[in-house]
């Protein structure tokens, strides 16, 4: 991994062993698990034969879902449940194998069929229930100059052909966002809801500009990844109290909860659990300790509370529920004093109190927010949310699963499809390519490929260049470019444009013109309109295309 993924920590190796085995030794130390942990101790514990047999006795069958995404631990993982196969029923797509760089491999989907006793039956659903035979039928070509992907080719359930997924060729971003907010206007406007268009990009970066344009426009928009409800401040607060009471080993959340009241801030949290780690069983510490420990002035009229919450929660038995009114009680000054709009986050709890009700224990509570957390909050992340409609913006792996009747493509071109920083093996060009047809699939009606000609650039030198060049990505090739259809300022300017096959360039006559190397990059002899005559110094030539068509 080292060698293969970051070269310039090689030197470190002997100190990262160390740091990773440090990390594990106090994860062990404070009884918790990362997400990792929970595939990793779950195939150990199927390496043991007892317990492999009394987990394999409790499934008559293994329902497996997005099949193409799994990595070598789900994989044992499934193999240690159902060694010869029987009762798995898995579904994926190794055409939308798109999580490589989290260690997914599409092999283990391949392999697994024959690795079954008997081989398993494999079902090959070609039907697509969502898109039009032409999207299908551009995906279908991306996907034919794959060289990992069995081809395979979709067809629409209905027989609908559609429109032809559109090709725009635009100025720059500027322009993109332009035409992305004139088009969803009219499309709004000929019934087609915001909510059910979607802009797709493969950074998150990549709206930055769009997002600046909408909201000159007044056009209300959510942007998937935003800030989920558990991850919301004052929550985390609320759950890091209930978890150190569950584990009073959890000095993570320990060291929240005591960095919530006044006057204690990172190191006098240190010193504090320190002090109590001392006076307690370093094995099984108890909470009742905490009522010798040195508090700081500010901190006293909330300590005995904090001390008796904790003590209670860890004591509770089935009717830990009726804790959540003395919890909502401590923190609400304590709120009202760090927060303006302690009204809305109160509001939050209460939401968790809710939530709290239909949870079997306290345990299964921490779990469930841990392992699948709510999405909403009382507190909107942005203003769409005050509207009934809004346009949707997305990172094509954030929209995996999602489908919207129109789709915006943002900046096709090499680079960013595929990836600049994917281009160093087969197999990582391999994996855009998949990214790319996740992207296109996600469209039931219009679909709509934007490549800006130019991209603006900072940070040049003083007579530099403002802009690059965009270079059409390495996907769309000339089988792919049939079944588009041309379209977009940029591309309407040019003369005869309608006329003319979609790879054709404009003729005319390649000719060398003698250029000029200067430390601003390399500029065409003439008259520069800001700072007069250039001098001619010829020092070779270059085959340029015409004026016209640069």
């Amino acid at each position: 991994m080292l060698t293969q993924r970051y070269p310039w920590c090689a030197p470190s190796r002997q100190a990262l062993s160390g740091l990773f085995q440090a990390y594990v030794l106090e994860k062990q130390r404070q009884s918790l698990l990362d997400y990792d942990d929970l595939l990793h101790w779950m195939v150990l514990g199927l390496a043991d034969a007892s317990l492999a047999s009394r987990l394999q006795a409790r499934f008559d069958a293994v329902l497996v879902d997005e099949f193409q995404d799994s990595n070598a631990l789900q994989h044992a993982m499934l193999k240690g449940l159902a060694p010869a196969g029987r009762g798995v029923f898995a579904v994926g797509d190794d055409a939308q194998a798109i999580y490589g760089f989290r260690g997914a491999s599409v092999q283990s989907m391949r392999d697994y069929p024959s690795s079954c006793q008997p081989a398993a039956r494999t079902l090959a659903l070609t039907t697509n229930y969502r898109s039009t035979q032409c999207i299908l039928d551009t995906a279908n070509s991306l996907m034919s100059q794959a060289t990992d992907t069995p081809a395979r080719v979709l067809r629409a359930h209905d027989g609908r052909q559609g429109a032809r997924p559109l090709l725009v060729s635009v100025a720059d971003e500027s322009a993109q966002s332009d035409y992305i907010i004139g088009q969803v206007l009219q499309q709004r406007e000929a019934g087609i809801a915001l909510k059910e268009q979607a802009v797709l990009f493969r950074t998150a970066s990549h709206s930055d500009a769009l997002e600046l344009a909408l909201m000159r426009s007044d056009i209300p928009f959510v942007k998937h990844g935003g800030l989920r409800f558990a991850e919301a401040a004052h929550v985390k607060d609320a759950l890091a109290l209930l978890r150190w009471s569950v584990n009073p080993r959890n000095l993570l959340a320990a060291s929240r909860v005591l960095q919530m009241l006044p006057g204690i801030g990172p190191a006098h949290a240190r010193s504090l659990l320190a002090h109590w780690q001392r006076s307690a069983a370093p094995t099984d510490p108890s909470l009742e300790g905490l009522h010798d420990c040195p508090v700081p002035e500010a901190a006293r009229e909330h300590w005995p509370g904090m001390v008796r919450l904790l003590t209670s929660f860890a004591a509770a038995g089935a009717d830990w529920h009726r804790l959540f009114d003395p919890l909502l009680g401590w923190l609400t000054p304590l709120l009202q004093a760090r927060h303006d709009n302690a009204a809305s986050r109160l509001a939050d709890l209460d939401m968790l109190h809710q939530v709290a009700l239909a949870s079997p224990s306290l345990s299964a509570l921490l779990a469930d927010f841990a392992l699948d957390p709510p999405q909403a909050g009382g507190v909107p992340g942005d203003k769409a949310h005050l509207d009934e409609d809004y346009l949707v913006l997305s990172t094509v792996h954030s929209a995996k699963g999602q489908e919207w009747h129109t789709v915006y493509l943002l900046n096709v071109a090499d680079g960013n499809f595929p990836n600049e920083y994917a281009t160093h093996s087969g197999a990582a060009i391999d994996e855009e390519r998949r990214l790319l047809y996740v992207a296109l699939t996600r469209a039931r009606q219009a679909l709509h490929l934007i490549e800006p000609q130019r991209y603006h650039v900072t940070h040049q030198p003083r007579l530099g260049a403002a802009h690059v060049t965009g270079a059409r990505s390495r996907f769309l090739s000339v089988p792919v470019l049939d079944t588009l259809q041309r379209a977009g300022p940029a591309w309407e300017a040019l003369p005869n444009a309608r006329h003319r096959l979609p790879d054709q360039r404009r003729p005319g006559p390649r000719r060398p013109v003698p250029v000029r190397q200067s430390n601003a990059g390399r500029r065409s002899p003439g008259v520069c309109r800001r700072f007069g005559p250039i001098r001619r110094r010829p020092e070779r030539s270059l085959p340029l295309k015409p004026p016209d068509t640069c």
